[in-house]
């Protein structure tokens, strides 16, 4: 069977919801400031458990910091950095170039590159299914997914989506991708690579984060118009709306603590705890900082690492804020 029956979820989530209650209750604080510096703007943080770091897009490389420290412990290189997936058994990553219109992968030891691979127009979110073993990098200008063989190093399908791509998560079967324009969530079978669904989420106006709690099926899609949709994974009902900050672009899901996450352009941190599988509150509205609007989390120290720096006006001709040079940072938050 492809999913567990909702009953087995249900009694799964009540035996893990007793251990977790208390811990679910606290509130988080900033327990750290890491100035990292450079120049440029940002996107993409993924954590990597296994060398308990962080790759962070940051302008034309990602930065590769200890988590522990906030050390900066090296870079990879990029024309265009967003999303980067790490396939932990190969050893390799495999990081997007938006402007190149390529991945590039590289040693994760080592970090030099190994070699690029074409994708489509604009790549953006990258992320590794471990249950087909594939790595999934959505084009947002192309409108489409190129799905790459990390053994053989090249893309193998390519999925047209008809929409700007976002985030994208996965369970054993299923990819699932925020389509932002259109305000939906794309289904694709794993197992076939053929889109199945498009889910719209009514009174969404540009869905971009996406995250999963596989063993309750449900997704987490955050809006521009300030509220994170919880959707059954099964049947594309929404069950469930929370408001969140406006800007957000990144969110995560906390397994052990059973708490989602919405991280917020205006300088807040969204924490919403998982009273059952189709009921929501939001647990605590976090003040971070303008502009930590991406973020990544670590499920064993239940730590959240987002970044900001310090803005200018507008560029001639340009509408967003100016970065500041060189203050560039990393923010922790934890739960106390």
């Amino acid at each position: 069977m492809r999913r567990v029956t909702a009953a087995f979820a249900i009694a799964v989530f009540s035996i893990c919801a007793m251990s977790v209650a208390s811990a679910a209750d606290k509130q988080w604080k900033q327990v750290e400031k890491y100035t990292l510096g450079g120049d440029g703007g940002w996107d993409y943080l993924r954590f990597d458990p296994a060398g308990n770091r962080l790759f962070i897009a940051h302008g034309d490389r990602y930065e590769v910091v200890d988590a522990a420290s906030g050390k900066k412990t090296g870079e990879v290189r990029s024309d265009g950095a967003h999303g980067v997936a790490l396939v932990q058994e190969k050893g390799r990553g495999f990081s997007a170039n938006g402007r190149a219109g390529t991945v590039t992968v590289f040693d994760l030891k080592t970090l030099k590159p190994i070699q690029d691979i074409k994708v489509g127009e604009g790549p953006d979110a990258v992320s590794y299914d471990p249950h087909s073993k594939m790595v999934l990098v959505m084009n947002h200008r192309g409108k489409e997914i190129s799905v790459i063989d990390p053994d053989a190093m090249k893309v193998v399908q390519t999925i047209p989506l008809g929409g700007t791509l976002e985030e994208a998560v996965t369970d054993a079967g299923h990819v699932y991708v925020n389509v932002e324009d259109t305000s939906e969530i794309a289904v694709v079978d794993s197992k076939t690579w053929k889109p199945t669904s498009r889910w719209k989420l009514e009174g969404c106006d540009g869905a971009s984060a996406l995250s999963i709690d596989e063993i309750n099926e449900r997704l987490f899609a955050t809006c521009e118009t300030k509220k994170m949709f919880v959707v059954n994974a099964n049947t594309g009902a929404v069950v469930a709306t929370v408001p969140t900050g406006s800007g957000t672009d990144g969110g995560g899901w906390d397994p052990g603590l059973h708490v989602a996450f919405a991280s917020n352009g205006e300088g807040t941190l969204t924490i919403v705890k998982q009273d059952s599988p189709d009921k929501y509150s939001v647990l605590q509205n976090l003040t971070t900082e303008r502009g930590a609007r991406t973020m990544t989390v670590d499920p064993k120290t239940h730590r959240v690492y987002t970044v900001s720096a310090d803005f200018g006006p507008p560029a001639e001709g340009q509408r967003r804020p100016s970065v500041k040079p060189d203050t560039f940072r990393l923010l922790v938050y934890a739960p106390e």
